[in-house]
């Protein structure tokens, strides 16, 4: 085979390995993020100098509607899923509607008071209604994220903190909503659990 030849066979081979090597970038950006109805959420997150890989995701829906796409995260090196214990996590929501915080703050309330013994729910209180008084009116688009990291419950609206305090108990019975035992919506828990 002379030279001209061999160039010319060569050319679409060239061709393909440059395609192949452009298209394993997007490739592997899909493996880093996941969307759901327009949400984006990404395969691992830093918050205060902490990794936190993504365990699952989600659309939560409400009779008919889609209200919210979320992720379940958890901090890397430790048991998977462990959505109630001492793991630092975080839980992350994006609302597809508007939702008053007097809303949230009720459905809150009435699910850990469901959730918990009598004297349990009355030694969180408290702490629950400071909590609950945090809370902010959200828009289409907003995105809550709850946190616990070894020390303290957070919740954040768009990335501003709005409550940060130190009960484990406490952060166990928010993470219940979603994550428990009697969660708002089984499918929910299990995919953001990677069930």
């Amino acid at each position: 085979m002379s030279l001209p030849c061999i160039r010319g066979a060569l050319l679409p081979i060239a061709l393909a390995t440059a395609l192949l090597a452009t298209a394993l970038p997007s490739a592997a950006q899909s493996v880093e993020s996941v969307e759901i109805e327009g949400a984006r959420f990404s395969a691992t997150l830093e918050v205060d100098e902490r990794r936190y890989e993504r365990i699952g995701h989600g659309l939560f829906r409400y009779m008919i509607w889609d209200a919210y796409a979320g992720a379940y995260y958890q901090a890397v090196g430790y048991p998977v899923p462990a959505p109630q214990s001492d793991v630092p996590r975080r839980l992350e929501l994006e609302y597809f509607h508007g939702i008053e915080a007097g809303d949230f703050a009720k459905v809150t309330r009435e699910r850990v008071e469901q959730a918990l013994p009598r004297d349990e729910f009355a030694r969180l209180a408290p702490n629950l209604e400071a909590f609950n008084e945090r809370y902010r009116d959200v828009s289409p688009g907003d995105r809550y994220a709850l946190g616990w990291d070894g020390d303290a419950v957070t919740l954040a609206l768009n990335g501003e903190t709005l409550y940060a305090g130190g009960d484990p108990a406490l952060a166990s019975a928010l993470f219940g909503i979603w994550l428990g035992e009697d969660p708002l919506g089984e499918g929910f828990r299990d995919d953001l659990l990677g069930r």
